[in-house]
């Protein structure tokens, strides 16, 4: 890369996003060094962080990064993009929409969707980004900027110089709250129950993943690997709500105990100690992601809810995104250019990835409040035995919401996983791949 010093980049969290960003700027030639407060809760699969999906842009994405990463990513992975894949009914089990996750990939030379253990996943990063470059037990709590650099500050007092500095640090990030001071975050008014089970239903090598729907309730399942499933059950109810003493099944029970046999059957083989709790919380779209030197990725910029299952897939793009921006900075000129050849790359990532992502955000929102007037049907019921004398007749809305999922949500799912809209090293010459790029740039860019 003649002519250019290359930048050194401190990365404030060792999540996906920040290892991502590490091992990009590590193939790219850059000093970098990753600062997490404990890899641990990263890696671990607790506190509701299950399994990981990877949809076709996010493994293209990695593949131009390290193509040795992906491979390891497929061999240790379970392959879901080229089975029946949709949205069904959560109490008749019928489906609404079925996706059609690998044409669109393959026709595009693209990877095929995954879904990987969130630990496998990490370790294969880490262990391509190297324990030089991960700091474990480092939380960065401040920085300081001037003209020449930026400083990191860390709870232990110690201070790292660099040229750039990433917050990667999720949704209650530090570096964001530094930015643009202390906000709240949005309660979504769903929380979320995961469980992990051995049970492997018949279907599991014809379906993917399979959305039930319900109202103001929904219920996802998909094969993990390894002889597992994973399902995620999204309730409406207050924050922080406590369960019964029985525990959680008894309550995932009490909810969704009369809906079909599929969802019933995983609550009911999950041991009680493989179910976890969490509140679902988001924030606004932001429109500036950093100031000077610094820059946020992934959740620490736009967190989502976890309801497309593709917020690290969002930060995946995010960090070749900014890579690439950043790689075009000249070492040539004085100090006060460099800088502004910083900002402006920095800015140039933001106002790249602005769009795709405030789609997906607005989404992600736009998901449960749908839930909230979903109606199959309306029950009449007459007389003193009202139990034995029910009329049901379909919800007026009901033909409306099944239209939208049958033909609006395979586009948008097609979009999502073919149109990152980035310059992928090695894909460039491919003609049709040139093609898609080009036609979703609208869109992207």
């Amino acid at each position: 890369m003649g002519g250019k010093r290359k930048l050194k980049i401190l990365i404030a969290g060792g999540g996906i996003g920040g290892l991502v960003l590490a091992l990009a700027a590590k193939h790219r030639g850059f000093q970098v060094q990753v600062f997490e407060k404990d890899s641990s809760s990263v890696r671990g699969e607790g506190k509701g962080r299950g399994p990981i999906q990877l949809v076709s842009s996010a493994l293209a994405v990695l593949e131009a990064i390290d193509e040795d990463v992906v491979k390891q990513i497929m061999e240790a992975g379970c392959e879901t993009g080229n089975r029946i894949n949709g949205y069904a009914d959560g109490v008749s089990g019928e489906w609404f929409t079925k996706f059609d996750l690998s044409s669109s990939a393959v026709s595009r030379g693209l990877p095929i969707t995954q879904v990987i253990c969130r630990m496998e996943l990490l370790d294969i990063l880490v262990n391509a980004v190297g324990n030089d470059i991960l700091r474990n037990k480092s939380k960065v709590v401040d920085f300081i900027q001037d003209p020449n650099k930026v400083t990191v500050i860390l709870e232990d007092g110690q201070r790292y110089d660099g040229d750039v500095l990433v917050g990667a640090d999720g949704i209650w990030s530090k570096v964001r709250s530094k930015l643009f001071g202390i906000r709240e975050a949005k309660y979504s008014n769903y929380t979320c129950y995961s469980g992990l089970t051995k049970v492997v239903p018949s279907y599991v090598n014809s379906v993917g993943y399979r959305i039930f729907l319900g109202t103001n309730q929904y219920f996802g399942a998909v094969e993990v690997g390894h002889g597992n499933m994973q399902w995620l059950a999204f309730h409406k109810q207050p924050p922080m709500s406590t369960d019964p003493p029985e525990g959680k099944k008894k309550r995932l029970l009490e909810v969704f105990g009369k809906w079909c046999q599929e969802v019933v059957a995983l609550i009911q083989e999950t041991p009680e100690s493989m179910i976890l709790q969490r509140d679902i919380y988001d924030r606004d779209m932001i429109y500036s992601w950093g100031t000077g030197r610094v820059a946020l990725l992934g959740d620490a910029a736009h967190p989502l809810q976890p309801n497309l299952g593709i917020g690290g897939c969002m930060a995946i793009e995010d960090s070749y995104q900014l890579i690439d921006e950043v790689d075009q900075v000249s070492s040539t000129g004085s100090n006060a250019q460099r800088t502004d050849a910083i900002v402006l790359a920095l800015r140039r990532y933001a106002t790249k990835r602005m769009r795709r992502v405030g789609i997906v955000h607005a989404a992600t929102r736009m998901a449960p409040e749908m839930l909230a007037m979903y109606r199959p049907c309306i029950e009449f019921k007459f007389g003193p035995l009202a139990h034995l004398s029910t009329l049901k007749i379909m919800h007026p809305a009901f033909p409306m919401a099944r239209a939208f999922l049958q033909f609006c949500m395979p586009e948008f799912m097609t979009w999502i996983i073919t149109g990152h809209g980035l310059s992928l090293k090695g894909r460039e010459k491919d003609p049709s791949y040139k093609q898609q790029n080009k036609s979703q740039t609208s869109m992207t860019s």
